[in-house]
């Protein structure tokens, strides 16, 4: 496990967020409320409950303004042991958890709705945590076992910053790259070239957001030049960094301050929407 994140908000109205492609799986445990989620190419879902595994596009969430939850956030290897579902048929699109089929071995286990349940009706958040913890560490020795090499090969490319070359990177676990780009597939959600964007994108929006120039920060993350940082930051994002920049810059200005806490600490993972669900720009707009 990466974290746990306790959520309870009571706002006036709708709000919407945008969530940018990352290096974890998300598991959101909803006590009350539901999201909409909206994702290009894909209809969009209601849930409750949700599991996202890796994505290599943004999507936008929506609520009515009150929701009450835990949101976990999982390396996408410990998401492969915990519910036992090959990751790359979850890759960029939400499921319901309880629709996944509990991995051999587990039997009649509770369900995530269950679980949530139990989790809503005690006190606090320390309690709520603490029954998490024994419950995931449950659910993960019941679980297929990640392979160690996949481990390795991940921890290396998320350490690099998606640096690592995939040859490199099936030489150093002593697999072949098809071997690699397999074993990915399954227990990572995506290949290693595609996940090694992800994780790419997560340090340049990370170097942006602590001040750096687009220009620096192409360098420094590998990209060939600063068109090719905008590139695929529109790409998986729906906007160009001084767009997205400018646009969590808004968001913080507004005196209405909207709590529009990142998903993972010290990283620029979320943008807050405006009321009318639509971003300070037109191309991520699109994406609700």
């Amino acid at each position: 496990m990466i974290s746990y994140r306790g959520i309870r908000l009571a706002l006036d109205g709708p709000r919407s967020r945008l969530e940018t492609p990352i290096g974890a799986a998300t598991l959101l445990l909803g006590f009350e409320g539901s999201v909409r989620i909206a994702r290009p190419g894909r209809p969009p879902t209601t849930l409750e409950s949700v599991y996202s595994g890796l994505n290599t596009t943004a999507a936008v969430g929506e609520h009515g303004g009150r929701i009450f939850g835990i949101e976990v956030l999982l390396t996408p290897w410990a998401a492969f042991t915990l519910f036992g579902a090959c990751q790359y048929e979850l890759t960029n699109r939400p499921v319901d958890p309880d629709e996944l089929p509990p991995p051999a071995g587990r039997g009649g286990r509770a369900g995530v709705a269950e679980l949530a349940a139990v989790l809503a009706a005690l006190p606090c958040w320390a309690d709520r945590f603490r029954l998490l913890d024994d419950v995931l560490a449950r659910w993960t020795r019941t679980g297929p076992p990640s392979s160690a090499r996949v481990v390795r090969a991940w921890s290396l490319l998320r350490r690099s910053g998606g640096a690592v070359p995939v040859v490199r990177l099936a030489d150093e676990v002593g697999w072949s790259v098809r071997q690699l780009e397999n074993r990915f597939r399954e227990q990572i959600g995506l290949g290693p070239k595609a996940a090694a964007r992800v994780l790419r994108l997560q340090r340049a929006r990370r170097l942006l957001a602590s001040g750096r120039s687009a220009a620096e920060t192409a360098a420094l993350c590998g990209f060939y030049d600063q068109a090719h940082l905008s590139g695929e930051f529109r790409a998986m994002t729906g906007c160009t960094p001084r767009e997205f920049a400018a646009a969590r810059g808004a968001v913080a200005a507004t005196p209405s301050g909207l709590p529009g806490a990142d998903r993972m600490t010290g990283e620029a993972t979320s943008l807050v929407l405006s009321p009318n669900g639509s971003a300070h720009f037109s191309k991520t707009g699109r994406i609700a």
